[in-house]
């Protein structure tokens, strides 16, 4: 065991501490004054302890025991998505959550389900040991065992996740030989399919917004039309996206000063110790505080892509690749909402955003890869 351990990755657990105490300030400051979210600072800290934990258990174990058990654990997270959509309560418009321990913790099968889309894709994959893949039995069955996960999510609804299942899967092709025509062909079909969505939803926006109304979703079409039509949408509609940047851009090149801001723009946004903590951010430490955030994610990725490049095992690169695709998306995403780029979703900002459920099972997924890391000489004696 002491052998796994000095194997894992050394730079990639300094890039963790550093976003402990990163996000540990960033919640603190956030949530400073409010007795609604009293000690989340301190949550913070006991979750990163946990995830730690995680992570470095996860690390020891041999990550093809969870390719040999991919359809156990395909099976658990369908059986969850059922289950939390017909008995969890609306929380924010969605059943996503369980309410453990009396509602001291919430559990988000969603989150859960994307390590598990990812180790299911990584096997699916892996079948053709870097062969071009084919459209039948490749192509067509990885899309019908990602496209049941992706419709139980969009039905709860969690736009934010569901999207992220696409992005992972899409990231996971990439890299595993899939024709140029498969990919033109792909393209196409997603660019044609973004233009006709926008198009019939300008179209038809009245019977859309009266629709989404009636069957109490109208805060889609709020979200969705302040970003088509900035524009013209009503103040509702771009109310968080405009206060976040106007909260972004007070900040300037060195920010307020942490605890020190005097207006707080981000008093105005909801949420901001969780989906719009990038706030916290741009307003106190401005943008060089922004670009150090950035290094960090950068760092992070591109030590997970050196160890995906080092894997004498494909199926090892695929599920390093999705871990890689996911966080990519997600940074780009939360960030991008927050700088009227992208659209507003639920997603969080990873490793820095409060939440005790996304922060493990990120730990979770950085244990899968110094799995990966880890158990490499064994993979190459053995083959």
């Amino acid at each position: 065991m002491f052998n796994k351990l000095k194997k894992i990755d050394a730079g990639m657990m300094i890039i963790l501490m550093a976003f402990t105490a990163v996000s540990t300030l960033l919640v603190h400051s956030a949530t400073y004054g409010n007795p609604d979210y009293a000690n989340y600072d301190l949550k913070t800290l006991i979750f990163y302890g946990m995830g730690f934990f995680v992570a470095i258990v996860s690390a020891l174990i041999d990550y093809r025991l969870f390719l040999k058990a991919w359809y156990v654990l395909y099976g658990i997270g369908i059986v969850l998505l059922v289950v939390v959509y017909f008995t969890a309560p609306e929380i924010n418009g969605a059943r996503s959550w369980f309410e453990l321990f009396g509602g001291l913790l919430q559990f988000q099968p969603a989150e859960m389900v994307k390590i598990i889309l990812i180790i299911t894709v990584a096997y699916l994959m892996g079948r053709r040991q870097g062969d071009p893949l084919r459209v039948r039995s490749d192509l067509f069955v990885v899309a019908v065992f990602s496209f049941v996960p992706f419709a139980l999510v969009m039905i709860q609804p969690d736009l934010g996740n569901a999207i992220i299942y696409l992005v992972i899967v899409l990231g996971m092709l990439w890299i595993g030989n899939v024709r140029y025509t498969h990919v033109l062909l792909g393209l196409t079909i997603i660019v044609g399919g973004l233009l006709l969505f926008i198009f019939m939803f300008n179209t038809y926006n009245k019977q859309i917004h009266d629709y989404l109304y009636d069957h109490s979703k109208v805060h889609w079409y709020e979200r969705i039309n302040g970003f088509i039509n900035p524009e013209t949408a009503s103040e509702k509609e771009v109310y968080q996206a405009s206060k976040a940047k106007i909260a972004i851009g007070s900040g300037g090149l060195t920010g307020d000063g942490y605890m020190k801001g005097e207006s707080k723009n981000r008093k105005f946004i909801p949420y901001p110790y969780s989906d719009a903590i990038f706030v916290v951010i741009g307003e106190e430490f401005g943008f060089q505080g922004a670009a150090v955030v950035l290094m960090l994610y950068f760092l992070l990725i591109y030590r997970m892509i050196i160890i995906a490049f080092q894997c004498y095992d494909l199926r090892g690169s695929f599920i390093i690749i999705g871990i890689v695709s996911m966080y990519v998306f997600q940074v780009f995403q939360n960030i991008g909402m927050m700088i009227g780029l992208m659209p507003i979703t639920g997603i969080t900002l990873p490793f820095i955003s409060y939440g005790g459920t996304s922060l493990l099972l990120n730990m979770l997924c950085i244990g899968l890869v110094f799995s990966v890391k880890v158990h490499q000489e064994k993979y190459e004696m053995a083959a």
